[in-house]
């Protein structure tokens, strides 16, 4: 977490003891003491021992009680508790037992001859100090933490640590293999690599293995991520592949795998996860042929396996060759087909995201992107402010719908832009109005007030939702002079009056600096189609459309 981090910093650990230290004293009750071992660390000199009998106990953690063994360190060598009776003693205030606590004081502090307890003052500790040494063991061993469980915690972190700073893809790789079923953990570690600098490549029926792997600098996308496929599928390719050379062609696939648990629904998801683009081919050409391309291979197997005989038994391969499959000239999908179909199959996008296309408005409009309400690393707190007006953009992912105790509905949204995604309460007072734009997959900006909580992400409170495609645009035409503007101004109400919609049109005349906005009924729609014929006519450099920023409309 961001204040472990922080934590760390401010720790400038030097030793393994110094980790298992942090991670004990990074929790509820013991934080308090934190400032105490930060201050004993940096100038061990001004530590002090009520006995010189705690020195040797309590020096490793610079005069603070930590650790549960330090409570059973400290009746043994104080109290002369035996080992069995100081693990009573521990597990009493660990569980605040108030009444075998006080017993035990008792003992601490006087002994106890019957039960063999000699006590604090027998070893030359007066009363009070024994009492007050006592009450600062209750006061930790209520949240003191087991050392040896912290042990391991501290070696693991250092590990990860470690790997991660010299193996970057190596680690993000095996950190995303980890959570391979979880796709929005998985999409988050994407996140980070990308941030990391570390490229992440879609599966690759020649190069994936079950898992991520490191391709180059990149990581490679592992063939367990996609939708239905099995361990039986991945095996019986990594196993086909390794023994017989990489796949050349979709029907190679299917002849070398068939009767291997490889279904047409294997091949499909393949298809969309963008795993068959090493054949060259592309993806929607697939999609027309797999089906026929799988009952082929299985007729001429059932065939073979019957004694009939075709006529490519009868010629050599390069003749074989020649009769392929036969691809339809039917070109590509579109990028958002294409990135939805990913998102279908692998729960997340890869090879780029529905939004890029229209960064530049989603930028223009936003004052925060998603990452900025999670927690800062460096100070553990979100960039945006508690109780602040911000607006943000992206593609509405998931809907949840609730009830309040007055039957009233309200939403929690998700919404995802170009780095993050985050969450959206919409209150039944904003529900009713903005109920027809909270479409899932629909790209919208929404403006409200800022709810952080700590050591969470904050959460945006919405009151106002503006579809992108209704975002106001200025559609600006440039007449030279007024000779110009005169001689075509015609032929230019022509050509608008044949579009009708929101954008308004704007003139001006660049010898006299003249503008002149033209009234709502002659608004149009600013779109590409438009654009191109104005643009064809007037000449290119006097159309422009200007998008107007949310801002101004709030």
């Amino acid at each position: 977490s961001a204040g472990m981090k922080n934590f760390m910093k401010e720790l400038k650990p030097q030793s393994l003891e110094d980790i298992i230290a942090g991670i004990s004293l990074y929790r509820p009750g013991p934080m308090d003491f934190i400032p105490q071992y930060i201050k004993g660390k940096n100038n061990p000199e001004s530590v002090t021992y009520d006995t010189p009998l705690l020195k040797p106990i309590l020096e490793p953690t610079y005069g603070c009680i930590v650790y549960q063994e330090q409570v059973m360190q400290i009746v043994q060598a104080l109290a002369g508790y035996s080992l069995g009776r100081a693990d009573l003693v521990r597990r009493a205030m660990s569980k605040k037992k108030a009444s075998v606590m006080e017993k035990e004081r008792q003992n601490f502090v006087y002994g106890n001859e019957a039960e063999g307890v000699p006590g604090c003052i027998k070893n030359g500790i007066d009363e009070k100090t024994a009492n007050k040494i006592y009450d600062e063991m209750i006061d930790f061993a209520k949240y003191a933490f087991n050392k040896s469980h912290a042990a391991a915690y501290a070696f693991v972190s250092y590990q990860t640590a470690w790997l991660k700073y010299y193996y970057p893809v190596e680690f993000m790789a095996a950190l995303m293999t980890s959570c391979i079923d979880n796709p929005g953990k998985v999409a988050e570690y994407i996140l980070s690599s990308r941030q990391m600098g570390i490229s992440i490549l879609p599966p690759d029926i020649n190069r994936s293995e079950g898992k991520f792997t490191v391709d180059g600098q990149a990581i490679r996308y592992g063939m367990a991520a996609v939708k239905g496929i099995g361990k039986p599928v991945m095996e019986a390719i990594v196993e086909e592949r390794s023994a017989n050379g990489p796949f050349r062609s979709l029907k190679d696939f299917a002849e070398r795998l068939s009767g291997k648990e490889v279904n047409k629904r294997t091949v499909e998801n393949f298809i969309k996860a963008g795993a068959f683009d090493c054949f060259g081919v592309t993806r929607k050409q697939l999609m027309f042929v797999y089906a026929n391309v799988l009952d082929d291979v299985a007729r001429e197997k059932k065939d073979s396996l019957s004694g009939q005989m075709s006529l490519f038994d009868f010629v050599d391969e390069t003749t074989k060759r020649s009769y392929e499959t036969v691809y339809p000239d039917v070109g590509e999908y579109e990028k958002s087909d294409l990135l939805a179909l990913e998102k279908e199959v692998l729960g997340i996008y890869v090879s780029g995201h529905p939004l890029e296309e229209q960064e530049e408005c989603w930028r223009k409009n936003i004052s925060a992107v998603t990452t900025d309400f999670q927690p800062d690393e460096e100070t553990g707190f979100p960039s945006v402010t508690d109780g602040a007006k911000e607006i943000v953009g992206g593609i509405i992912t998931d809907k949840k719908i609730k009830y309040t105790k007055n039957n009233k509905t309200m939403a929690f949204l998700t919404l995802e832009d170009l780095v993050g995604s985050m969450e959206i309460v919409v209150f039944p007072r904003d529900y009713e109005k903005n109920a027809a734009m909270m479409q899932t997959d629909a790209r919208v900006f929404i403006q409200g007030r800022v709810s952080a909580e700590d050591d969470k992400p904050s959460k945006l409170i919405c009151e106002k939702i503006f579809p992108f495609a209704g975002i106001p645009k200025e559609l600006w035409i440039q007449f030279p002079d007024k000779e110009t503007y005169e001689r075509e101004v015609a032929d230019l109400y022509q050509m608008l009056r044949e579009s009708d919609g929101k954008d308004q049109v704007v003139l001006y005349i660049q010898s006299i600096r003249a503008m002149k906005k033209l009234p709502p009924s002659r608004n149009v729609q600013a779109d590409a189609r438009l654009v191109a014929s104005l643009q064809a006519k007037f000449g290119t450099g006097n159309v422009k459309v200007v998008e107007k920023s949310i801002e101004k409309r709030a």
